[in-house]
């Protein structure tokens, strides 16, 4: 099992002068290599592998020799990460983009030969080590170590730990050890058995205070005024990924099986009068959190498809076509009952989850094949009700 361990480092004068260096080199080399690949392709169709691209570096380092001043298996490791991202593109997500020397995140990968030793990290090129703070011990076999700094000139090590650890195997499904989730923006997420956890709106309440700074910063363009705003926007991040772990490890402790709808976040912040408040709530990252930490216990995340009416489907399966997303209750006009929206999705989310993943058990133990028929059963009531919500 693998893990990461960040730290803050605290490089010297020199040290971060060489770290600068690792950070532009690597986005060069980055660029370079996504600029031949896509021009190979568009010129002659040929597809370059990042191996093809790698040993060309030799020839690269005659034309720009200040990048032999650099570690040679990160200019390596750059060229990598172009290719992972072009593998997750053919997956699904966005074409790879440039790199930029002021957005995004700005950092170096090390690959291998990383030691840490005597409160010192030590990294080809770095021979001295940097001071760094254990503020836990490793546990485990250190693989590879990203060095990165943010806007506010922090300096800190991400090292990947492979924990020697055996993945342990998922418990069994059960719907007294199940709940389902429904995230939101007024209320975070609401479960079904009936816990609420209220949105902390981190970025709406900074934004008065970055808003005041802002304006500040656009008139004179100073170098005090751009750090203030930096770490305005760094506490705003360090608070909302600490809800996040807080939550999403609350919920891993205390379930066996958590079941979430696909959301498509990437379109629903087209809507300009919610995207701030849907970024704002990161529901991706939280989602990714519940993901790779119920790996780590053995517990269980079942999904429903985006379309399926959680918000809409009464228990006594009448579905309201009507609902509006403003309705926060609604009234079943078949039943009588009185339905709170989001608790009715957590409820609906749990009960079209286990319905799907026993309809796949099932398959699976007969050692059936799907069939179109079959998955049409499956689908055609969320299919019919349209857009779910």
């Amino acid at each position: 099992m693998f893990k990461a361990y960040k730290y803050r480092i605290s490089p010297t004068n020199s040290q971060k002068e060489l770290i600068a260096k690792h950070i532009g080199s690597s986005r060069f080399v980055y660029n370079l290599a996504l600029e031949t690949k896509n021009s190979a392709y568009l010129g002659s169709k040929h597809n370059f592998s990042p191996f093809d691209l790698i040993k060309q570096l030799p020839e690269l380092k005659k034309e720009c020799e200040w990048l032999k001043e650099v570690n040679s298996q990160s200019l390596q490791q750059s060229i990598q990460n172009m290719g992972i991202a072009f593998n997750k593109f053919f997956k699904g997500a966005g074409f790879p983009k440039f790199k930029s020397k002021h957005k995004g995140r700005q950092s170096f990968s090390v690959p291998q030969n990383v030691i840490v030793e005597n409160s010192l990290l030590i990294i080809p090129k770095f021979k001295e080590g940097i001071d760094i703070v254990l503020h836990r011990p490793i546990k485990g076999t250190i693989k590879s170590a990203t060095i990165s700094v943010t806007p506010t000139g922090k300096y800190f090590a991400s090292i990947l730990v492979d924990t020697n650890e055996i993945i342990p195997q998922k418990v069994a499904i059960k719907e007294s050890t199940t709940i389902g989730v429904d995230l939101g923006i007024k209320t975070f997420l609401v479960t079904s058995d009936g816990l609420e956890i209220e949105n902390p709106k981190h970025l709406r309440k900074a934004q008065s205070k970055l808003k005041y700074v802002q304006r500040k910063y656009s008139k004179n363009k100073g170098k005090r005024t751009k750090q203030r705003l930096a770490l305005l926007h760094e506490k705003v991040v360090n608070k909302r990924k600490d809800f996040l772990h807080k939550t999403s490890t609350k919920l891993i402790r205390e379930n066996q099986t958590i079941c979430l709808e696909t959301l498509a976040v990437s379109n629903m912040v087209k809507n300009h009068n919610l995207a701030q408040a849907i970024s704002d709530v990161s529901w991706s990252t939280f989602v990714t959190m519940l993901e790779y930490k119920a790996d780590w216990y053995g517990k269980n995340i079942l999904r429903i498809g985006r379309f399926s009416p959680s918000s809409k489907t009464c228990s006594c399966g009448v579905i309201n076509k009507d609902l509006k997303l403003s309705d926060r209750t609604w009234t079943c006009k078949s039943c009588g009952a009185t339905h709170d929206r989001d608790i009715l999705a957590a409820n609906n989310i749990k009960s079209f989850a286990l319905k799907n993943n026993l309809s796949g058990t099932d398959r699976k133990n007969q050692g059936e094949l799907p069939t179109l028929v079959g998955v049409l059963t499956l689908e055609a009531h969320s299919i019919a009700s349209g857009v779910g919500g």
